[in-house]
């Protein structure tokens, strides 16, 4: 069983622009956390993470095996980690988006001096967020960052046992955005956008390449500037989430260059001989 952890895939119809693995493909394999909402919904994560939980531990039950996959690094660490997350509250969070942006963090700093060791104060929303969970549950930023959980997450002690591969396209992976997102286009990425634009939620419209399109699709902006700024959007993730994985010292990188040394065959053998695997 594979379980996707990418944080856009989970919402129906978003397909292309996802790279979602095809019905085909599922028919095959087992996929988990895969077309589970429509795009007009939110799907938090720790939502994410009760969810996807189920479904491993379901398959540990049953003595199987599962692939965890994909690119999104707080997904990721959800399920493999001792991650609580923190309680919402639409009302309270309103109430503190209200106040001048000085006067949040006031309040911060009066509750928790030490407050800026931890939240970025420049930022209003970490402030507003920092607020609402002090309201709810009586936590401060400094208590939650000294927490032996906080403390567990940041030295990568992990809830599960799991064997952790990362590939690397090295220099060459600006050339390999342009041309995947060139194949999504192609392949109709664009009607894909036009059709789910009525329907996408907060978060679903921010899904990179989706963001980038939706003006084009609006007539607010030509398609060539949309284009080359998803390219730049898309470029900009993978280095994003290239620098967060590459923090984690569970994870053993292996090279990868489309057409070069290693193809998808060394990288198999390569998993094989680290892992006891069954076929």
């Amino acid at each position: 069983m594979i379980v996707s952890v990418d944080s856009m895939q989970v919402y129906r119809g978003m397909d292309i622009g996802t790279a979602k693995p095809s019905a085909a493909i599922r028919a095959q394999i087992p996929h988990r956390m895969v077309d589970i909402v429509d795009p007009s919904e939110e799907l938090s994560a720790a939502e994410f993470q009760s969810i996807g939980r189920r479904a491993i531990a379901a398959a540990e039950e049953s003595h199987g095996r599962v692939v965890i996959a994909g690119g999104s690094g707080l997904h990721f660490r959800a399920l493999v980690d001792p991650l609580t997350f923190a309680p919402t509250d639409d009302a309270v969070r309103r109430r503190f988006e209200d106040l001048p942006p000085d006067e949040a963090t006031d309040r911060l700093l009066a509750a928790d001096p030490s407050a800026g060791d931890h939240v970025d104060l420049a930022n209003p929303r970490r402030v507003v967020r920092a607020l609402e969970i002090l309201e709810l549950t009586g936590e401060t930023p400094t208590r939650r960052h000294t927490s032996e959980e906080a403390e567990a997450v940041r030295t990568y002690r992990s809830d599960l046992s799991f064997a952790g591969f990362g590939l690397d396209a090295g220099p060459r992976s600006a050339m390999r955005v342009e041309r995947r997102f060139a194949v999504m286009l192609e392949d109709g990425l664009v009607d894909e956008v036009a059709r789910l634009e009525p329907h996408l939620g907060r978060t679903a419209s921010q899904a990179v390449g989706y963001k980038q399109l939706l003006p084009a699709v609006r007539g607010e902006t030509a398609f060539t500037e949309a284009t080359e700024d998803a390219i730049r959007a898309t470029t900009a993730l993978v280095k994003r989430q290239r620098t967060f994985f590459r923090r984690d010292p569970r994870i053993r990188w292996l090279p990868w260059e489309d057409g070069g040394e290693h193809d998808v065959s060394d990288i198999v053998r390569a998993i094989k001989e680290t892992v006891e695997w069954t076929s």
